[in-house]
């Protein structure tokens, strides 16, 4: 079984759904295929100057809570099995999320309605999350992520700078409140933009190592997000490609609760 998690470390994520392992080739581990070393070209920042100058990057307190919701759309490929989806996303503030995906005319879809997070797919339907996955559900469902990155860790701690593929990255590791081995989350030293998180996944079939790498960074209303995330781990290796963001339209309540057994 694979795990589809693009993060919230900052775009509307939690695509977290259980798909048919047998299609998809194993992946390499993000942490071996991590690239380069430290890079000297720019002097060592406190971690502090980091996460202000990442707030600023994707456009600031004040624009991000001008917004209420947000609906994306786009698209899911699977290279390797020649597979593509489609995705949607709902977010409502503070703490909603609603991912639908769409792949070989199989839906699987994934919510948080604020206090429960749920799951359901055409081979296990409907199950609630618990534990270590629900915890992890309820920080990426976090409508205004990039303003609490502090409130998501226990601790922030500097990890050196590093090259990820052509970049110079500041990297920071982020302990979780609930133990286990810390995040890692690399941000441009050019534009303090997330560029690549490195983390585990929780789901009844185990932890999974996940890297997501960011990129295609555009503004939509004031704030910026990035359009498409490479992610690869586990059994899995594709990816989605946003293509429309809308904010502050009405969204209801109910769509995010867990359906009921049929």
């Amino acid at each position: 079984m694979i795990r589809i998690v693009p993060h919230r470390l900052l775009f509307a994520g939690c695509l977290a759904m259980v798909l048919n392992a047998a299609t998809f080739g194993q992946a390499p581990s993000p942490r071996a295929r991590q690239a380069g070393g430290p890079s000297a070209a720019s002097a060592a920042p406190s971690v502090e100057e980091i996460v202000n100058r990442y707030v600023r990057a994707v456009g600031g307190k004040a624009a991000w809570q001008k917004l209420t919701s947000r609906v994306s759309m786009g698209t899911i490929e699977v290279a390797s099995a020649n597979l593509s989806g489609t995705v949607v996303i709902h977010e409502k503030a503070p703490s909603k999320i609603l991912t639908i995906i769409i792949i070989s005319g199989s839906a699987f879809r994934q919510g948080f309605d604020g206090s429960v997070g749920w799951a359901e797919d055409p081979q296990n339907g409907v199950r609630e999350q618990s534990g270590a996955e629900l915890a992890e559900a309820k920080r990426q469902s976090d409508f205004y992520s990039p303003l609490d990155l502090r409130e998501h860790y226990s601790k922030l701690t500097f990890a050196g700078a590093e090259k990820v593929g052509d970049q110079d990255t500041f990297a920071l590791e982020a302990a979780l409140p609930e133990g286990g081995p810390p995040d890692k989350l690399y941000f441009s030293a050019r534009t303090g933009l997330p560029v690549r998180l490195v983390s585990e996944h929780h789901s009844p079939g185990g932890v999974s190592e996940f890297q997501e790498d960011f990129s295609d960074y555009r503004e939509v209303d004031g704030v910026t997000l990035p359009f498409m995330i490479a992610q690869s781990g586990g059994e899995s290796s594709f990816v989605v490609k946003i293509s429309e963001v809308r904010h502050n339209l009405e969204l209801e309540d109910g769509e995010f609760s867990e359906p009921a057994v049929q």
